[in-house]
């Protein structure tokens, strides 16, 4: 198997710390590997895209010295892929509209909640919209052992999730019209031949819904790894939500060794003056603590 692997930025911001050590993983992975390393981005949510964000992401990796081997995809390209998907999934009774507002699932989680039983959406739309209009679509989850599903992480070790008791029918077509993260990745990985997924922890959450759409669609299901996520001085992760401030790309190998340093690589011994000597340490580093068989095609 050909690895194809991926960085995924959001335009909502600049490039920050937090991004780096996703895309440094990805980078390294990729390279230890042997294989390619594309970026998407991932532009599909239009309210929450900064105008420019993301050329000035494509050029700060340009800048650091990631350099994908094919062009960039942007998922806003891409949006009649994500209605054949839809279309798809329309046609083997996958999928419902959903009349469901905000307030009224925040109600619904809220009773469950102090009933003490599950937090998934209820399914309140699953045998019809009872007179309300479509809002969205929701993918319908199975139930009982169907919905338990279990995936092995290289970093975080296995992984287990029941959709129907965690999370219920999930968003595929928001209310707004906006097609929803979970689509769109699967569609896009999908499509790319991507076989491996390298990301924050913080995704880690999505996999499982991914994994049981992939299996909707048809698709293969990539090798997942989820490192460490960057976190603040209140222990939060580190965003542009809450104040991540731009990388200085003009200082690339000290935020890079810093970002090394954040996924455990063992760097010692070495000082790495150049950007080719960091990334060859830190590759044959990652390697090392993969335990990835170095090779050197593509």
């Amino acid at each position: 198997m050909t690895y194809r692997g991926r960085f995924a930025p959001s335009p909502t911001g600049p490039l920050h710390f937090g991004s780096l050590v996703s895309a440094l993983a990805s980078w390294l992975d990729a390279r230890a590997h042997g294989g390619a390393w594309l970026v998407r981005v991932e532009d599909i949510d239009r309210p929450r895209t900064v105008p420019g964000a993301a050329s000035d992401i494509l050029a700060t990796l340009e800048r650091v010295g990631m350099h994908a081997d094919e062009p960039p995809i942007w998922q806003s390209t891409r949006i009649a892929r994500y209605e054949q998907a839809l279309d798809q999934l329309k046609a083997r009774g996958l999928v419902y509209p959903c009349g469901c507002t905000r307030k009224e699932i925040a109600d619904s989680l809220l009773h469950a909640h102090a009933r003490n039983t599950t937090l998934a959406y209820p399914g309140t739309c699953r045998d019809g919209l009872h007179g309300k209009p479509a809002r969205a679509w929701r993918l319908r989850v199975p139930d009982g052992e169907a919905a338990v599903i279990t995936f092995e992480d290289r970093w975080q070790r296995t992984q287990t999730q029941n959709l129907a008791t965690e999370v219920g029918d999930f968003v595929l077509k928001r209310a707004d019209d906006q097609w929803a993260y979970q689509l769109a990745v699967v569609v896009d990985d999908a499509d790319a031949g991507i076989t491996h997924i390298v990301r924050g922890a913080d995704l880690m959450d999505s996999t499982a819904r991914q994994i049981y759409l992939q299996r909707c669609l048809g698709a293969p299901t990539p090798e997942y790894l989820h490192v460490p996520v960057v976190t603040n001085d209140q222990g939060e992760k580190l965003s542009k939500q809450n104040g991540a401030q731009a990388l200085d790309a003009g200082k690339p190998l000290e935020a890079l060794i810093a970002a090394a340093r954040h996924l455990g690589l063992d760097l010692s011994g070495q000082a790495p003056g150049t950007l080719e000597g960091l990334y060859t340490a830190a590759t044959a580093a990652w390697a090392a603590r993969m335990r990835v068989r170095m090779s050197v095609s593509k």
